[in-house]
């Protein structure tokens, strides 16, 4: 058990950063007005990677700390929903 919680571990982290990535970029294609990839950034955030760290973190065991990272995320990308006018 010890491997396995020490992967899902890692595997949390990895995700945390990828959605880091998506969000550095997401602002960096509003900014240039690019809105195809912000939609892409947008879609490749909610519809993969958070899900992605929902299940992992299910797995694990859920903490408030995670809870708490799972809103934030939510929370920020309904914020650039709204900028860009997605439902």
């Amino acid at each position: 058990m010890a491997k396995r919680t020490k992967r899902l571990k890692s595997a949390i982290e990895s995700y945390k950063k990828e959605i880091e990535k998506h969000f550095e970029r997401l602002n960096k294609e509003i900014e240039e007005k690019d809105e195809i990839l912000a939609r892409y950034h947008i879609k490749e955030i909610d519809k993969s990677l958070i899900t992605a760290l929902e299940h992992k973190i299910s797995l694990l065991g859920k903490t408030s700390e995670n809870s708490e990272l799972i809103k934030r995320y939510k929370n920020s990308l309904e914020e650039y929903k709204k900028k860009l006018s997605i439902e």
